[in-house]
């Protein structure tokens, strides 16, 4: 039996030293290549080897999940710490990444005519389009080489924290992920916008990340050591120790740890924008490019609440009652994310900020699901978490279809003729989506169902996660948050269902571009080994491209048709959950 437990250690570590290195030689090579190549429009390149990195590293982590021992291992001296947890949020942020590359990694649009696309003239018979402004090659997310580099920083950083289990490395992996953060901010350079944006994340994180460094170096200074597990053993005994002895070292009492702790604490909720420190994303999520919004949104959350869930489970447990406990910054930062993202929110015309506080509102249920700290509580912010990321990011993608889709239509209105930054966002009120309906329903309808999912409506993958949460609150006794949680979630919904108005009552202010007749009649030539003559096309023959068609389609489809098979998200979650409570 020991004999296979150290086999089984030994290809674990085997496999993880394989995924580190993927990621730490993937990051260099593509330095390199970025340094030396002339080509800037080659991004697009640069992003489906990216993806491929990915789902070499999603499988290399999922083979170690195959091998994992239940308690996990330490690694690299006890800086890090691999478990089913780490295991399996890992694999997800690998997955989101890959989405989240394939809207800089193929283009938006395609020429599609039903009468040559059958698949013996697709593979012998070649396009030439003469206007690249049709598939959008010339955007400027297709000339940033740098793009696929910076997040294979920040998911670099965001494994690392996810296994991070002293002190020293939670701090080196924070920064990582913030560094590369920053820098994708301000990443388009020709947008104003987005570089002030940009510059306001970069001070604000960075106060930030100074109170995590307080908080780490009192931790440090109370107790001499530097590893997660000699405070969890320090919290479980200081109380007994208080009890038994006047004489004990003054740094072992426990409220030191806590209040360490509570600091460090308020760095991490500063990090994701919880509330009260959420005031910078709404600025930030507006400013900067769609795509890069997609990001940050969603990203950054994960691997800071993965870290938290264990920091707050084996922290918040001590055999004997404490006088204060620092899980109790958390509960108060849930409030107050729960009044003020659906308070605030009700008055946002620009869909980009109404969607910043939509998330610091869904951050208080993942607050607290997080600070109850009970079996069915962790099982709730488990799938929470992850339901909540894929209905993020759904949205966002639908934001890019959408704005990819009017391309072909104008509006003569003043206001939108003057928005800043159109190229990299294209829609930034929630009055460019009236009538879109009419433009397109199959779009219109994802949008719907996502948004459904927002509120909580049944069966929706929302409602489910939603639903969880409350009854763990309910069973621990938290009946005021649990109220406070339902009262937001019906005003919430006001601001929601303001734009299902919008995108199904309202009369559409657009209408197609009559330039667009003398472009279609000269862009696209097919060329015939044995025939050569032009072939003209229709605006409805240019459709979105297969991938935005396809990712939408299955993420709405995630969210829409959840509750015909939940049994395997909700076992993942409970076994994360029974192996969290058994070790």
């Amino acid at each position: 039996m020991v004999e296979q437990d150290t086999s089984n250690i030994f290809i674990e570590v085997q496999v993880f030293n394989r995924k580190l290195h993927m990621l730490l030689n993937s990051v260099l090579f593509l330095l390199l290549s970025n340094a030396v190549t002339l080509r800037r429009d080659m991004s697009i390149l640069y992003s489906r080897i990216t993806m491929i990195i990915f789902i070499f590293s999603s499988m290399l982590a999922l083979q170690i999940s195959i091998y994992s021992l239940s308690i996990g291992i330490g690694l690299f001296g006890g800086l890090f710490h691999i478990t089913t947890t780490s295991h399996t949020f890992q694999i997800f942020m690998f997955i989101i990444t890959i989405i989240i590359l394939q809207l800089t990694g193929f283009y938006p649009r395609k020429v599609w005519i039903d009468k040559y696309s059958s698949l013996y003239k697709l593979l012998f018979f070649r396009l030439t389009y003469l206007k690249t402004n049709i598939i959008n090659k010339m955007a400027e997310q297709y000339r940033i080489i740098e793009y696929p580099l910076i997040l294979l920083f920040i998911i670099t950083g965001a494994v690392f924290l996810i296994s991070s289990s002293d002190i020293v490395s939670i701090f080196l992996s924070i920064e990582l992920q913030s560094y590369g953060l920053y820098l994708l901010s301000t990443i388009y350079r020709n947008s104003e916008l987005a570089t002030s944006a940009g510059l306001t994340y970069f001070l604000l994180g960075g106060l930030s990340s100074c109170i995590i460094l307080l908080g780490t170096s009192l931790l440090y200074a109370n107790s001499g050591t530097t590893s997660l597990d000699g405070y969890y053993i320090i919290i479980s005994i200081s109380d007994m120790i208080d009890n038994l002895s006047d004489n004990v070292l003054y740094w072992y009492k426990a409220n030191y740890i806590n209040f360490s702790l509570l600091i460090m604490s308020i760095g991490f909720l500063f990090k994701v924008s919880a509330a009260p420190f959420h005031f910078w994303s709404p600025d930030v999520y507006d400013a900067i490019p769609t795509i890069v919004t997609t990001f940050v949104a969603i990203i950054a959350k994960i691997s800071i609440f993965v870290f938290l869930l264990e920091l707050v489970h084996y922290t918040s447990n001590s055999y004997f009652a404490l006088n204060f406990n620092w899980t109790y910054s958390l509960l108060v930062s849930c409030f107050l994310s729960l009044i003020i993202g659906t308070i605030l929110g009700l008055n946002q015309f620009r869909i980009k900020r109404l969607f910043a506080f939509s998330t610091i509102s869904h951050l208080g249920f993942i607050l607290l699901a997080i600070s109850i700290n009970s079996f069915e509580s962790i099982q709730a912010f488990i799938f929470y978490l992850m339901q909540y990321s894929i209905s993020n990011l759904n949205v966002f993608i639908l934001l890019l279809a959408i704005g990819y889709s009017l391309y072909l239509y104008t509006n003569e209105e003043e206001e939108y003729q003057n928005l800043l930054d159109k190229n990299n966002s294209p829609i930034q009120l929630t009055s460019q989506i009236k009538g879109y309906f009419y433009i397109n329903p199959m779009l219109a309808l994802s949008l719907a169902i996502t948004i459904f999912s927002f509120v909580g409506i049944p069966p929706l993958i929302g409602f489910f996660a939603k639903q969880m949460v409350l009854s763990a609150a309910l069973d621990s006794g938290f009946i005021f948050l649990t109220l406070t949680a339902i009262l937001t979630s019906v005003i919430s919904a006001v601001y929601y269902l303001n734009i299902i108005k919008q995108v199904f009552f309202d009369i559409s202010e657009y209408n197609l571009n009559t330039d667009f007749d003398n472009l279609l009649r000269r862009s696209l030539n097919k060329n015939l080994e044995k025939e050569n003559r032009r072939i003209t096309y229709k605006i409805k023959d240019i459709v979105l491209s297969s991938t935005l068609s396809i990712t939408i389609s299955v993420l709405t489809l995630i969210i829409l048709l959840f509750i015909i098979s939940p049994s395997e998200t909700l076992s993942l979650a409970s076994i994360i959950a029974l192996i969290m409570f058994n070790t």
